[in-house]
């Protein structure tokens, strides 16, 4: 599907607005969908993702700005409608063959009522692409805006629900504030929210972004994390015997660890084979990963880094410490540390971690990890976050039904 997504202006403008369109971009053509911005200022972002660039697009345009004072003081100007045909023949060049067409705040705002005006005639044409509008902002419901507005043509076109055009907001506010405004039922209009690229933000390195990806990582809950090299003295058994009692609480738990075998005891390959088959008789294949399983060396120190920015918690049951650097690096971290009570350990933690004997139950492990974490509202909002508004997750569920929609 050929989808165009239309704005005043695109990345690499920094705008809120301007990075929805981002990565919205990014995810369509990781659909195979054939995508193009247009905008009146930017550049194009990646070589799969178009871009044309119309100047009276652009809400700083000196036309538009010039034609914007007077429409703010009621004025319409001759040179409106002259405008305005200029700039439908130009996007009716732009939008022919298109499948799609997502305009953001376009019909929302007074910022280019020229671009509106334009895109309100493509709209009565007998053919256009599909429209969606996707609101972000609202000039008539902002008390910012109102004193630049004014009853009938051009401002009422904020206002009207066009036919044959579907809308979306970014909020349930959002979208009663549109319902109002427009008369339409809500359930007429989507809400599909912003969202974080979780990767992106947290700076992953390519390895783990991937990982993530191909994992769905950030829809586990929680994750644990064990930073240790697979070598007996580490009990690692116990970490499994844990993970295994948490998941009637939390069914999509998921321990990485990140270390490979121990390199000086062959004795390893044996335990690790143990551990795969222990593993495997508790049913935790989705919910305990072996990085060793994918990379047979140590990680680089990023990529470790890397974990301890997407764990909720360290979980170290290990028998024998002679230091105990995880613990450092998750004070660092900032998450939630759930560690063996031994000298070493006790010494570096302080009264700051969580303790567990190294022969303990592990269902009473499982359930004071799980008491701690289910009342702690920092890992509560954490994993929401992770799992509503990560954009992978948005685009898949949502964004994705609405372009599919268009297909029926």
């Amino acid at each position: 599907m050929k989808i165009i997504l239309l704005h005043y202006s695109a990345p690499p403008i920094v705008g809120g607005v301007e990075s929805v369109i981002g990565h919205h971009a990014r995810f369509m053509a990781d659909d195979g969908h054939e995508v193009c911005i247009v905008a009146g200022r930017g550049e194009q972002m990646e070589e799969r993702v178009g871009f044309v660039q119309i100047p009276l697009a652009d809400s700083r345009h000196p036309v538009v700005l010039s034609i914007k004072e007077q429409l703010d003081h009621g004025i319409v100007p001759d040179e409106f409608s002259v405008y305005v045909e200029e700039l439908t023949g130009i996007l009716r060049e732009v939008f022919s063959g298109a499948d799609c067409l997502i305009a953001h705040n376009v019909c929302s705002l007074n910022k280019n009522l020229i671009l509106t005006a334009a895109l309100k005639r493509i709209s009565e044409d007998g053919k256009h692409p599909r429209m969606i509008f996707w609101h972000h902002d609202l000039a008539w419901t902002t008390p910012r805006y109102r004193h630049e507005l004014y009853e009938g043509a051009p401002w009422d076109l904020l206002r009207t629900a066009w036919p044959g055009v579907e809308q979306v907001t970014i909020s349930r506010f959002r979208q009663q504030e549109l319902a109002s405004l427009l008369n339409i039922p809500e359930k007429e209009i989507w809400v599909i929210p912003n969202g974080v690229d979780v990767s992106r933000f947290l700076k992953f390195e390519p390895f783990t972004s991937n990982l993530v990806d191909r994992l769905d990582l950030v829809n586990a809950c929680p994750i644990l994390l064990l930073p240790v090299r697979i070598t007996p003295r580490k009990n690692i058994e116990l970490a499994l015997q844990v993970v295994s009692g948490m998941r009637d609480r939390y069914p999509t738990v998921m321990l990485i660890v990140t270390g490979p075998l121990g390199p000086h005891n062959p004795s390893n390959v044996e335990y690790f084979k143990k551990l795969q088959s222990l593993r495997e008789s508790l049913s935790l294949e989705r919910n305990v990963l072996f990085l060793a399983e994918l990379v047979p060396e140590f990680l680089p120190d990023e990529v470790v880094s890397d974990f301890y920015k997407l764990a909720d918690a360290l979980f170290l049951p290990s028998r024998e410490e002679g230091f105990g650097i995880p613990v450092l690096e998750a004070g660092l971290s900032g998450i939630p540390i759930f560690c063996a009570d031994i000298p070493p350990l006790r010494d570096l933690g302080l009264d700051y971690v969580s303790y567990f004997s190294p022969d303990g139950s592990p269902s009473e492990i499982a359930s004071m990890i799980v008491e701690q974490l289910s009342s702690s509202p920092l890992f509560g909002f954490r994993t929401h976050v992770r799992s509503h508004y990560a954009w992978r997750e948005i685009y898949g569920k949502q964004i994705k039904m609405l372009i599919r929609k268009g297909e029926e």
